[in-house]
């Protein structure tokens, strides 16, 4: 061999290894950019500055402005001038005093109780007394003593006739879990683990406010990627952003796996799809919907007031708690739609991303329903395994692992692509 031909083959040589080694880098720093920009995400969203994403201290708000911003920067387009569709519904909070004492031992909110989301405000001590059951099955309390707090089994979900000033005090033996809702009792009412009372307890004094708002305007928000070939064919990619809020002063429920998860998956497809290489040939839309903690009202608003026709969406994709996945993902709605859960899990098959992707009947369990219920294709899928903690104050970004998110990532643009064609 000549010893320039020699010359040549080794630079070439050498600019190959370079390019691969490049390229490897490149693809390594680009799968990793979406673990770091979901992490940085799940830690914004379920910090203390978002109030627990609720509706006291505008915390949806917080995190809406939060979520818009992150779609200007993607470059995302709005069906209005402010990515946001406005929706008002009212709503029971606890911004105010939270105290709990049994025998004179305070209670530590949120560990030792949580305040029932349909409780009323209250002040003052009472003797701690068992339910009586009537013969219509509800628990009674007598009209006739003013000062007492009625213990009722929370397990047993039974109605209650209460005629007492006095607060209810739910037990049970499994985990603390907090709700929303738009009603409330004319009394205090907290949930309590049963071992937290002890059997020869007397006395529960309590201090607790809540304010009822009947008319609280909160926002989807909402952005799209314009389809270069099918401008007016529709895919929708969603998330819920709004949790619990506050209990208290000091107290607020995180949400990072239920959803800041979903919303890390959420703002990563749309940074994704608006690159320009993955140009989507359908409108693809992005929409972080609200109130779902309150029972689905964002997504009911918009399904009943679309900002475009239900007729032309292809797909709803509604992503809820994507933050572990050991054992794979759950699809709600995979047994309806059998055809495009046949092509999500042939994809996850032949490229081994997750564990298992595991078929679901239909369930009003997140913001897919209403679309499904309008008749618009609509999976719910959540990733399973790992972490137990849902609607209660352990629920953290710290002990989020997100160990499948980039696999779930590679799985969701997979199918979107599918969806597409």
């Amino acid at each position: 061999m000549a010893k320039g031909q020699y010359i040549h083959i080794k630079l070439f040589n050498q600019f190959v290894l370079l390019f691969c080694f490049l390229f490897f880098n490149l693809f390594s720093f680009s799968q990793g950019q979406v673990y770091q920009y979901a992490r940085k995400i799940v830690d914004t969203l379920a910090s203390e500055s978002m109030h627990g994403r609720g509706y006291v201290n505008d915390g949806d708000k917080i995190a809406a402005n939060y979520i818009r911003s992150e779609f200007q920067k993607s470059g995302l387009q709005s069906f209005s001038d402010s990515y946001y569709q406005t929706f008002s519904f009212p709503i029971n909070t606890f911004p105010g005093k939270m105290y709990v004492a049994i025998d004179g031992k305070e209670l530590v909110p949120g560990k030792d109780y949580i305040v029932s989301e349909r409780s009323g405000s209250g002040k003052g001590e009472y003797i701690l007394k068992k339910y009586t059951e009537n013969k219509e099955g509800f628990v009674e309390v007598p009209k006739k003593d003013k000062r007492f707090a009625v213990v009722v089994d929370e397990n047993k979900k039974m109605p209650i006739m209460h005629s007492s000033k006095g607060p209810i005090i739910y037990v049970t033996d499994k985990k603390l879990t907090h709700d929303l809702e738009w009603n409330y009792f004319n009394v205090p009412a907290i949930k309590l683990v049963d071992s937290i009372i002890p059997k020869d307890a007397k006395k529960i004094k309590v201090d607790i406010q809540h304010k009822f708002i009947p008319d609280y305007q909160s926002q989807n928000v909402i952005g799209y990627v314009k389809g270069s070939v099918y401008p007016d064919s529709f895919i929708v990619f969603s998330a819920h952003y709004d949790h619990l809020g506050q209990m208290g002063s000091t107290v607020y429920f995180p949400g990072a796996n239920d959803n800041a998860s979903g919303c890390a998956m959420l703002l990563n497809l749309a940074k994704h799809y608006s690159q320009p290489e993955n140009k989507p040939k359908c409108s693809i839309v992005f929409i972080a919907f609200a109130a779902e903690e309150v029972g689905l009202l964002g997504s009911k608003y918009f399904t009943e007031h679309p900002l475009f026709p239900l007729k032309n969406t292809k797909f709803v994709f509604n992503m809820d708690i994507m933050g572990t996945g050991e054992d794979g993902i759950t699809v709600v709605n995979g047994s309806v739609f059998k055809a495009e859960f046949d092509k999500l899990k042939q994809i996850n098959t032949e490229n081994n991303f997750i564990k298992e992707v595991k078929s679901r009947g239909k369930a009003a369990n997140s913001d897919h329903y209403y679309f499904s219920e309008k008749g618009v294709k609509a999976f719910f899928i959540y990733t399973m395994g790992g972490i137990k903690a849902y609607h209660d104050i352990y629920d953290r970004p710290e002990t989020l692992p997100l160990n499948e998110f980039e696999d779930l990532f590679k799985l969701i643009t997979q199918f979107g692509n599918y969806l597409q064609n």
